[in-house]
């Protein structure tokens, strides 16, 4: 695994659940400080893992600092411009499934399929067996399917 590879990955991910690029750039800059700074988890295996681990535990710990609001329109905005080729009645069901998740239904949504980190890495970062991931990656997907009506082999 090389570091400059992970970087944007691990961008996203404290973007997405920041929503607010300055942050999550400081915050990236910190996780690869933290990361290089520590001697722990150089292991070739286990740096992702250790790498959102960090990068968890610094938003958690953001959140925990200050209070973060958005307004609707920022919301909005940023729904239409990553999926403004889609119906906008597509856009509107998506994310009204989407806000019935739970938030580590969405974190394990975003870690496996936008940023595709591999499923032993989320079982270490959630501390459960890969099977457990599949299991709760299949249900939350069932789930969206039936809420979204879409037939089980599409």
């Amino acid at each position: 695994m090389h570091l400059e590879d992970q970087y944007d990955k691990i961008f996203r991910y404290l973007y997405f659940h920041l929503h607010d690029k300055h942050t999550a750039e400081d915050l990236t800059q910190e996780t690869f400080l933290r990361f290089l700074k520590s001697r722990t988890y150089h292991d070739e295996d286990r740096q992702l893992q250790y790498l959102y681990t960090i990068a968890r535990n610094l938003f958690l710990q953001h959140y925990r600092d200050q209070t973060i609001t958005y307004t609707l329109e920022e919301q909005r905005d940023t729904l239409l411009s990553d999926n403004f080729e889609q119906p906008l009645l597509e856009q509107i069901a998506l994310r009204d499934v989407m806000q019935k998740l739970s938030p580590e239904e969405k974190e394990l949504l975003f870690l496996r399929y936008v940023n595709e980190v591999p499923v032993p890495v989320i079982s270490g970062m959630y501390k459960i067996s890969r099977f457990a991931v599949y299991r709760k990656l299949k249900t939350i997907l069932k789930r969206i399917r039936f809420e979204l009506e879409v037939p089980e082999n599409e």
